[in-house]
């Protein structure tokens, strides 16, 4: 038998391109069993879509061996598919309904969004560079990545009483935040401390422009 290439993943798992489709299978069950469940996410439903969507789709081939390690894995330009738990994470704060009208901040052809589109009712996607919009009722609001702070053009797009989960930037420090729409006024709530990538276009408040 001749040499076999290797790819290894974050579990020590090694993948062969003889089988990469069983691999990948069986790198997505340690990543629910080793980074989510031991992380505290345990959500049937968000254990289900993490299972269903293979994240290896969501990278640059380069990259596929490392589409399951428990950090963030570069898409170049500066952006980056955020690590499983941050996923989860977001998922899990975010809730989403089937009867929610959600708006993606991010990329609709990413992996969040392939997470999040069988989940609601309907999925719309904003690009970073200008979430701004008419629309004004979104019951859901998830922003793939970390800001500075929240824009009033994409707080007025959340309907009286719809709830945000975003990544938020704090003295360097980023965080899980989540918020809620009340009396028109959105606050961020600052959750644990975790590693989401900062998106390059809200790295700084002095960028935005209406």
């Amino acid at each position: 038998m001749g040499m076999l290439a290797r790819m290894r993943d974050c579990s020590g798992m090694t993948l062969t391109e003889n089988s990469p489709a069983a691999g990948f299978a069986a790198a997505r069950r340690a990543m629910i069993d080793s980074q989510l469940r031991t992380s505290g996410v345990n959500e049937p439903w968000v254990l289900a879509a993490m299972a269903r969507v293979p994240r290896e789709d969501f990278v640059p081939a380069e990259a596929r061996a490392a589409a399951y390690i428990d950090r963030a894995v570069p898409l170049g330009g500066g952006r980056f598919l955020a690590a499983p738990l941050v996923q989860g994470r977001m998922l899990a704060e975010a809730a989403p309904r089937t009867d929610d009208k959600a708006l993606l901040v991010g990329d609709g052809g990413g992996y969040l969004a392939a997470l999040l589109a069988p989940l609601v009712g309907s999925l719309d996607v904003a690009d970073p560079a200008s979430p701004g919009g008419d629309s004004r009722d979104y019951s859901l609001i998830v922003v793939d990545g970390a800001l500075e702070e929240l824009p009033a053009a994409l707080a007025s797009r959340l309907a009286e009483g719809g709830r945000i989960v975003t990544g938020l930037v704090t003295r360097g420090v980023t965080r899980l935040a989540t918020g809620r729409k009340a009396a028109g006024e959105v606050a961020l709530l600052p959750l644990a401390e975790i590693g989401i990538p900062v998106l390059p276009e809200l790295a700084a408040p002095q960028r935005w422009s209406f």
